[in-house]
């Protein structure tokens, strides 16, 4: 009788082990499944490049010409924003009062009831983000602060931050990453101009 005991609660300890390692075993797996891999750099880099193809950052921030596709990205100049050096049509701000918003021909100007706004640099140039720190991206972006420092004028209209702060930070992270490696495009954007000032 002792030795049916022994051997029954020989079983029940090895049943319950079994439980025990496989409970812990689904538990580290689970985990690791609701937990993403950190990307490693590259793949921030191809994850921001597809980002910034997908969600329109070339159709305010990179110069255009026409072309037999119609509007086409100046490749030398992706991402260097309003060239304060090509001529802009004159703006009737009187259109603008009856409600009218105005795009300069290639899009990196707008005019509006705030004004004109130029599309940033957005190059890895010194003029550009170059001198950005992460921190100041994300913060330029969920909270539409210029050059993403506390102090600052807001971003402007047509810039959708609004929207763009919705992305989670590894998506913000990988746009930056990716924006960080674009060709450094020297070109200083005029800041911005009240509609009182337009003629």
């Amino acid at each position: 009788m002792r030795k049916t005991t022994l051997t029954t609660g020989a079983i029940a300890l090895c049943i319950a082990a079994t439980l025990i390692t496989y409970s812990v075993t689904a538990s580290k797996e689970a985990e690791s499944k609701s937990k993403p891999k950190a990307m490693t750099e590259a793949e921030k880099i191809k994850r921001g490049e597809y980002l910034v193809n997908s969600i329109g950052c070339d159709d305010c921030h990179s110069p255009k010409r026409v072309g037999s596709n119609g509007f086409e990205v100046i490749a030398e100049k992706r991402f260097s924003g309003f060239n304060p050096d090509e001529p802009l049509p004159t703006v009737n701000p009187g259109e603008v009062k009856k409600g009218w918003m105005l795009f300069a021909p290639d899009l990196t100007s707008a005019v509006g009831a705030w004004g004109q706004s130029y599309a940033a640099n957005i190059s890895s140039d010194a003029t550009g983000i170059g001198n950005w720190t992460e921190e100041q991206f994300i913060k330029s972006l969920r909270e539409g602060k210029s050059k993403g420092l506390d102090g600052t004028r807001p971003l402007l209209p047509p810039m959708p931050w609004f929207v763009y702060k919705n992305m989670n930070d590894d998506d913000l992270k990988s746009i930056f990453a990716y924006l960080k490696t674009t060709q450094p495009v020297h070109n200083v954007v005029p800041q911005p101009r009240p509609l009182a000032e337009l003629k």
